[in-house]
């Protein structure tokens, strides 16, 4: 089974020609895969890096981690350090339970800015 085209392929496939009045949906958050693992880091911090260069603030949806391996959260901390230093935001959003559990297990909740307020132990 293949997975969806990432909005930028979508883009790509569009004709130049395309009247300004047809638009293609924009989602520019990133969205965290369901089995974040080293494997799969890579690829994150690809889109990362071009979701910053492109807007400079960064949203991180992880409403469908099941698993977050060492490699993703590693990119996480990096990412929100480097968005804060360069005072643009950084935002998880609709993080799973799943998530949050292996946030707070690895003492990582204030490092990529999950608040203990909502989402305490």
């Amino acid at each position: 089974m293949q997975n969806p085209p990432e909005p930028a392929q979508i883009e790509a496939m569009a004709p130049e020609s395309m009247p300004e009045s047809v638009s293609v949906p924009e989602d520019r958050s990133l969205h965290l895969p369901v089995h974040g693992s080293t494997v799969t880091a890579e690829d994150l911090r690809v889109r990362m890096v071009l979701a910053c260069d492109l807007d400079g603030a960064m949203q991180i949806d992880a409403s469908q981690v099941e698993t977050v391996g060492q490699a993703v959260l590693q990119l996480l901390v990096a990412a929100r350090t480097e968005a804060s230093e360069a005072g643009h935001e950084f935002e998880i959003v609709n993080p799973s339970t799943a998530f949050v559990e292996r946030v707070q297990a690895c003492g990582l909740a204030e490092a990529v800015g999950l608040s203990e307020e909502e989402f305490p132990s």
